[in-house]
């Protein structure tokens, strides 16, 4: 969470220290703050899937491409499996994850043996690249939550840590069914709203600042 502005000469000596040795942000969610005006991050969640001395690497959780969806990817590729349930729908809409790779796909889902290439993020969360995962869309198989987005989002050493500190990022602990079960529309307003955060409001006094 961003520290709060107290003033004084040793504030930002003190909030650098702070985050140099105890933000992980592994498993947080990144809030735009209403100032951040960058195209593909504005009003964005990112929901960070590795962070450590090395950077961070995350998913936007709430930018759907248009007129992409998870079944139009399975035809794309070709996956029909044998065992696919029509009742199943998979009319479900591909995310933007970020401005990387945005040709290739990743599936957060929820923990389920039998996916061996899945990597664990935490108790409630999952990545995959992999297709077995894709081939399980549809089926009995499948995850019992899962989101699929094309691209990534990363940041270099320090280069997060920084952004926190200019204040274009709200940080909170992820919450599992924002990013599983939120209408896409509301998941900014509903990941603030872990703070305590009316970003709706913030926006405001943003635009008449």
């Amino acid at each position: 969470m961003l520290c709060p502005h107290t003033g004084g000469p040793n504030h930002s000596y003190i909030a650098k220290i702070i985050i140099r040795k105890h933000m992980n942000l592994q498993h947080h969610f990144l809030i735009a703050m209403p100032s951040l005006s960058d195209p593909y991050f504005n009003r964005s969640v990112v929901y960070i899937c590795e962070h450590d001395q090395n950077g961070a690497m995350g998913l936007i959780i709430n930018k759907p491409i248009a007129q992409v969806s998870i079944q139009s990817i399975l035809q794309k590729l070709d996956i029909a499996p044998e065992d696919r349930d029509n009742t199943i729908n998979l009319d479900l809409p591909v995310i933007a994850g970020g401005p990387l790779s945005e040709e290739h796909g990743f599936i957060l889902h929820t923990p389920q043996s039998g996916f061996s290439s899945s990597i664990q993020i935490s108790d409630h969360t999952m990545i995959t690249t992999s297709k077995d995962v894709l081939e399980a869309l549809g089926t009995p198989r499948q995850p019992k939550d899962f989101l699929m987005t094309l691209g990534y989002s990363s940041w270099e050493t320090g280069q997060l840590e920084k952004e926190i500190m200019e204040n274009s990022w709200l940080t909170v602990s992820a919450e599992p069914s924002i990013i599983f079960n939120t209408p896409i529309a509301d998941r900014w307003r509903e990941a603030a709203s872990l703070l305590g955060v009316n970003i709706y409001n913030l926006a405001s006094q943003a635009g008449h600042a």
